[in-house]
């Protein structure tokens, strides 16, 4: 039993690592391409391709906490943030100055980094890349590990060492 509960703990590191792979693949790594972006076309571009693949995967409201709100997992309002700034990128007239535009990227880019303790990063809810199934998540890993460590006590303690 020790080793079956050791390898479902194991597939749900697997899981999580998939998750966090396909998210950057589709979201985080077009929010970042858009916050580098030098022209507004470039930022409305990779911001649309983010922007559409949240609502595809019904990432667009609810918080991604599991015990209490706070509102830095607030999955909605980070999501009217993303649409607000590829709204007003949609926005820009053919006819603006180079200081608008600048201003408009440098204001983008305000909005989709954050500035943490490892550098850089794009600004995301935290637990953003298994929601909705946060709970459940929480739920398999913690299981998974507690049944995995308890077997083998009962597994070494019957060892006799």
């Amino acid at each position: 039993m020790a080793v079956i509960f050791t390898l479902v703990f194991f597939t749900w590191g697997g899981a999580r690592i998939v998750n966090n792979i396909q998210f950057d693949r589709n979201a985080d790594g077009y929010l970042k391409r858009a916050a580098d972006a030098n022209t507004i076309e470039l930022a409305k571009k990779n911001l649309a391709v983010a922007v559409k693949y949240l609502e595809e995967n019904s990432l667009t409201s609810g918080y991604t906490s599991i015990l209490w709100r706070t509102p830095d997992e607030d999955v909605g309002f980070w999501y009217d943030n993303l649409k607000a700034s590829l709204k007003e990128l949609e926005g820009v007239s053919s006819d603006a100055t180079q200081l608008e535009k600048t201003n408009i990227l440098m204001k983008l880019r305000e909005t989709l980094l954050d500035q943490g303790q490892k550098g850089v990063h794009v600004t995301a809810p935290s637990g953003i890349t298994v929601f909705p199934n946060n709970t459940f998540y929480v739920m398999w890993g913690a299981i998974s590990f507690i049944l995995a460590a308890y077997f083998f006590a009962i597994f070494f303690k019957d060892l006799d060492l």
